[in-house]
């Protein structure tokens, strides 16, 4: 019997391992996809298939050293007993990407609002290249006047990154469009758990009584952020209220 020759194992062993780390990966693709789709099924939100590639991306750099916090100056803290009721903050100038929604459910319009960042955020976007993950996602919110309910069309929108604010990547998806906000000061509250119109209502009203003059800030419009992505089960969240210019 012929013996095989040293090289020819060499490319039999290689193309063997070269198979298993696809197989690796493909089977690490299906398990978070499969675990998106059970959540998303929970948000009444089907979760494409054509999710999975970004998905795997974005978990892989999810790391807390990977992200990039939205820069802002703290101009007062307010505490009470030793707890910290707000923060008010300065942010500025910057370039968001954003994306109108108006499902049926609050939590149906930020999860298909962040898929489709997901998707500009891991390469689809004219650069080709990975954007890296900035937190928080935001999701701008309005109520009537007298803050008591919440109306359907929500915008979400994607920090971009220090490096990328002078000429950011054109997004594939037209329905994404880059935004510059201009400077805002925000008096901004810690909540956890999920976001839902109750929540945000709730957390809307109680801001507004801790609030010295709330009525120095917009009424009909506010800013939830999201420092985890809306597949947690115990998010850490903040309600913005927005100083009027």
């Amino acid at each position: 019997m012929a013996e095989e020759s040293p090289d020819s194992a060499y490319h039999s062993n290689g193309s063997s391992l070269e198979e298993e780390a696809e197989r690796m990966e493909d089977e690490e693709q299906e398990r978070l996809l499969s675990y998106w789709q059970s959540v998303g099924r929970g948000h009444q939100v089907d979760v494409p298939r054509d999710m999975a590639e970004p998905i795997q991306q974005l978990t892989r750099n999810n790391s807390p050293q990977e992200r990039q916090t939205v820069p802002f100056t703290l101009i007062q803290r307010k505490e009470k007993l030793g707890d910290l009721l707000y923060e008010k903050r300065q942010y500025g100038k910057a370039k968001w990407a954003c994306i109108k929604m108006k499902e049926k459910q609050y939590e149906q319009s930020i999860c298909l609002g962040f898929m489709k960042l997901m998707r500009y955020i891991c390469e689809q976007n004219s650069s080709g290249l990975y954007l890296g993950i900035t937190i928080p996602i935001v999701t701008i919110v309005h109520t009537d006047e007298a803050q008591s309910e919440m109306t359907q069309a929500v915008t979400v929108a994607y920090y971009l990154p220090e490096v990328l604010q002078d000429e950011p990547p054109h997004p594939f998806d037209s329905d994404i469009v880059i935004e510059e906000w201009p400077a805002t000061i925000v008096y901004s509250r810690s909540f956890r758990g999920i976001t839902n119109e109750d929540s945000i209502m709730r957390e809307i009203n109680l801001l507004a009584e801790i609030l010295e003059s709330p009525e120095l800030c917009l009424q009909d419009t506010f800013i939830i952020a999201g420092y985890t992505n809306p597949a947690a089960a115990n998010r850490h969240n903040e309600i913005w209220f927005l100083q009027r210019p």
